[in-house]
């Protein structure tokens, strides 16, 4: 299940159908030094096949999710792995750090964050930027650290070498494309941010792209990549894996239907069984490129 999506992890299993225990792991909600409010509203519009949403990383802080959200979690149904975000250097080493004295297995960076220092630029978008946050959170733990890419910036496989250098153990790809939506009686964007996140199915053919790209670079490495934009069916998953994926995340479509990783589980176990396959590794970066 990818970040933003189950909370932390203590709501979903409240919903009809769903199991912690259907998921091999859960990304928690991004987290930040801090607490946040968020944005303005509107946060959340949908789009056609996709949902534009500008939260704003509104989170507790990291020590109130410490304090009173992990200690509510059951580690023995799922691996649960806290995002991280920062707006400094210095906030991603210090909320890394935190996290690094709990009980979850990994941390995830998210690095689509604007830096305050650099006029607002996102770190995920320069590969110079990326690199030093992954440095910054590398030299505060010894657990595995996932980097998430962003898509909005020219040559996502540089980003992910300079970042596999830096220390990242794994990368999550990919995370949000930007967009905007507009009420043309209002005249206005319908996002009180004005622009937002671009999820969902309408995302996935750049997201296989971007995928493909990184495994070129992260295969030299042998470094997995988490694969994750419009995954809807256990076909989608399957796509990613081909691509160049080692795992799968899930995230917009489950507001449709919270029981869809479920599905996908059957759904893969049948092609692997018809395909003769015993494991889903058997897929990683089989993709057959068309010649000419």
């Amino acid at each position: 299940m990818a970040s933003g999506n189950a909370g932390y992890g203590i709501e979903y299993p409240y919903v009809s159908g769903f199991d912690n225990q259907d998921a091999g792991a859960i990304f928690l909600k991004g987290t930040t030094l801090e607490p946040r409010k968020g944005n303005p509203g509107e946060r959340v519009m949908e789009t056609p096949s996709g949902l534009l949403n500008a939260i704003g990383l509104q989170n507790p802080g990291a020590q109130a999710v410490i304090d009173h959200y992990l200690p509510r979690l059951d580690l023995n149904q799922s691996q649960f792995i806290i995002n991280v975000s920062g707006s400094t250097l210095e906030d991603y080493a210090q909320v890394v750090r935190m996290f690094d004295q709990t009980d979850l297995p990994a941390i995830e960076i998210n690095i689509s964050c604007p830096n305050v220092k650099k006029g607002g630029a996102a770190f995920g978008n320069d590969p110079d930027m990326s690199a030093q946050v992954v440095e910054a959170c590398r030299a505060q733990t010894t657990k595995p650290l996932i980097v998430k890419l962003s898509p909005n910036q020219t040559d996502i496989g540089e980003s992910a070498r300079r970042v596999i250098d830096a220390g990242a153990d794994m990368l999550s790809a990919i995370n949000t494309l930007m967009g905007m939506q507009i009420d043309i009686d209002q005249q206005r964007p319908t996002l009180g941010n004005n622009q937002g996140g671009l999820s969902g199915p309408a995302i996935k053919p750049v997201a296989l792209l971007k995928v493909h790209q990184i495994y070129q670079v992260a295969k030299a490495h042998q470094v997995p990549i988490i694969g994750l934009g419009g995954i809807a069916s256990a076909q989608d998953a399957i796509e990613f894996f081909l691509a160049g994926a080692s795992m799968v995340s899930v995230g917009t479509a489950l507001a449709k239907d919270p029981r869809l990783i479920k599905h996908i589980n059957r759904g893969l176990r049948r092609y692997l069984d018809r395909h003769g396959y015993q494991h889903v590794s058997e897929l990683t970066g089989q993709l057959k490129l068309n010649s000419g």
